[in-house]
């Protein structure tokens, strides 16, 4: 068995799961790969059984960060010592799973996150989804004292003692983007960038389109405000 777990979070990927899952194992054939259904109504969790996932699905819709402490909890229980986080959509490029897994391993870090903006030929968001990460990149980069250039980068790697920390009611599992790093911050968590590359969206599905993004912000910003808020205490590992 292989001490390492890739995860992927997906809702309605039937179009795209199995080409993910498939890439991933080509890259890295060794290392299991969980996706976590989220209540789909398609057939995403019968293709990415197919395409050699292990699958846990949701019987209803319950959101991302629910989804992928799913992950967390099924990885820890099951005794991995590290997780990669893939989304399902495609947009990760899984050729970079060795070296966003590599510092985490080596003990130099205890999360590593992906940037897009790190790597040469990645795409570019939207207009208005680079004024979303810029904001959040400021604001993380004053309050953790360091700077991270792609705050809300789902592509991540990181060690046992981060999947078991977020495994508990501390993880941000409404929007587990900006909120996150910095809990790992107040959390003594050693954090560290990857370049990596992405691709833009092949189905063209966004969540940041019309009033999303505004309300994205908003429940961001109140999600950091809880953050900093809470007893210190509550950040002992």
């Amino acid at each position: 068995m292989s001490d390492t777990i890739i995860i992927i979070p997906a809702y309605n990927e039937e179009a795209g799961i199995a080409r993910v899952v498939s890439d991933i194992r080509t890259v890295n054939p060794d290392i299991e790969v969980l996706v976590i259904n989220d209540g789909s109504f398609d057939r995403t969790a019968e293709a990415a059984a197919a395409a050699g996932a292990i699958v846990l699905s949701h019987n209803f819709n319950m959101g991302y960060g629910v989804t992928i402490q799913t992950g967390y909890k099924f990885a820890y229980e099951k005794g991995y010592r590290y997780i990669v986080q893939i989304d399902g959509d495609g947009q990760h490029d899984p050729s970079f799973i060795s070296q966003l897994l590599a510092p985490v391993r080596n003990g130099d870090v205890d999360f590593a996150i992906g940037s897009r903006f790190l790597w040469f030929d990645s795409y570019r968001p939207s207009f208005s989804r680079r004024l979303g990460i810029l904001f959040f990149r400021k604001l993380v980069t004053v309050i953790i004292g360091r700077e991270i250039t792609d705050p809300t980068s789902g592509y991540q790697a990181f060690n046992r003692e981060v999947m078991k920390f977020f495994s508990t009611d501390i993880f941000p599992y409404d929007y587990p983007d900006a909120d996150m790093l910095i809990t790992l911050n107040l959390a003594g968590f050693r954090i560290r960038e990857v370049p990596v590359r992405m691709f833009a969206n092949p189905t063209g599905k966004t969540m940041h389109s019309g009033a999303k993004p505004l309300y994205y912000m908003i429940k961001m910003i109140l999600s950091i405000l809880v953050t900093l808020l809470r007893n210190r205490q509550l950040y002992r590992r």
